[in-house]
């Protein structure tokens, strides 16, 4: 930075300004540093930036899984929305695994990030809290933990539970099960979504048509393979699946398939997550569209508030509103038998 200054009888300020892309440098100057920058073949220190300015400029996202396409889609949304901010994003998997959490967030404020987004596996808020004391900024997204009063992004799941059992009653489905999720803020949502909607319509809640899976967001397909193996020996057996998410969906839907049963004629099938492969399966899939790329660009609105803000703001909630996405796999005539066999 020196020699390009010195090359061009400009103060260093100026040159930092220019790559720093401040506003108050005339497009002239601009112009020039950048083209002797270019024949240098300058690359910036980040460390020596961040000494400067106590910033490292580093985001770090942890996310139960980065197979699951929902994480992928929002870890891609996060990192281009933080990039025009001169921002990147370190991402590491918690596996589901809460001691795994642990370790990776105590290794990435380590390595002073500026801020965290996590998708909590566990329900402990102890290191949470801590990382609030000291004025560590993150956000919370898709899990909400209770007793904490922290950013958080997500959807609203009761309704998203709501919308897609609602919508199988609407089809004439009458034996509605659940493929349900863990114990935390999603998968009690959606059951809870799920059980408001048989009662509003007047259907029994029966325990024996809702299977629980303990890892939702690893291994997903083959736990949506088992669980619904499990139903299908139900007596009688459901005319019609709501699954906590698309790839226990998809799990789902080849048991249903292999046991030579008609999707949605036999068994109707919906799902979470709207991802973006769920027109090219056997039969495409109906989901609740989660709003996953709106759920990336809120969380990192937030988390550049935080670390730009001076003083620690209010937490905030951001709750997006979930939608039906109708395809093949729920879409019955109405006047199929609503009796039971």
């Amino acid at each position: 930075m020196k020699d390009i200054a010195k090359d061009l009888g400009l103060s260093q300020a100026t040159v930092s300004k220019v790559l720093r892309e401040h506003p108050d440098i005339g497009e002239k100057t601009r112009q020039r540093v950048l083209e002797r920058v270019k024949e240098l073949d300058y690359q910036p220190n980040p460390l020596a930036r961040s000494l400067v300015t106590g910033r490292s400029y580093l985001i770090g996202l942890i996310a139960p899984s980065l197979l699951h396409p929902f994480f992928a889609e929002i870890a891609r949304a996060l990192s281009s929305a933080i990039r025009g901010k001169g921002y990147s994003l370190i991402v590491s998997s918690s596996e589901e695994d809460p001691e795994l959490e642990r370790e990776e967030i105590s290794r990435l404020l380590g390595r002073r990030l500026d801020a965290l987004v996590i998708a909590s596996a566990g329900s402990d808020i102890e290191q949470l809290k801590r990382m609030e004391s000291k004025g560590q900024p993150f956000v919370l997204i898709d899990r909400d933990l209770a007793g904490l009063a922290s950013n958080f992004v997500g959807i609203n799941d009761e309704k998203a539970g709501w919308l897609a059992t609602e919508h199988l009653i609407d089809m004439g489905c009458r034996r509605v099960a659940h493929i349900r999720g863990q114990d935390n803020s999603t998968g009690s949502g959606r059951f809870e979504g799920y059980r408001q909607a048989l009662r509003h319509r007047g259907l029994p809640f029966l325990e024996d048509y809702v299977v629980r899976r303990s890892f939702v967001d690893t291994e997903s397909t083959r736990q949506g393979a088992e669980a619904m193996r499990l139903l299908l020996e139900r007596d009688p057996r459901p005319d019609s699946v709501f699954c906590f998410n698309d790839p226990l969906a998809i799990g789902a839907m080849s048991t249903i398939l292999d046991a030579g049963l008609r999707i949605p004629e036999d068994i109707a099938l919906i799902g979470c997550g709207n991802l973006p492969n769920n027109n090219c399966l056997r039969v495409s899939l109906s989901s609740i569209d989660q709003h996953s790329q709106m759920i990336g660009q809120r969380a990192a609105e937030l988390v550049l508030s935080l670390i730009e803000s001076k003083q620690t703001p209010r937490a905030r909630t951001i709750i997006l509103e979930p939608t039906l996405a109708v395809r093949s796999s729920s879409q019955r005539n109405h006047n199929h038998s609503a009796g039971t066999r």
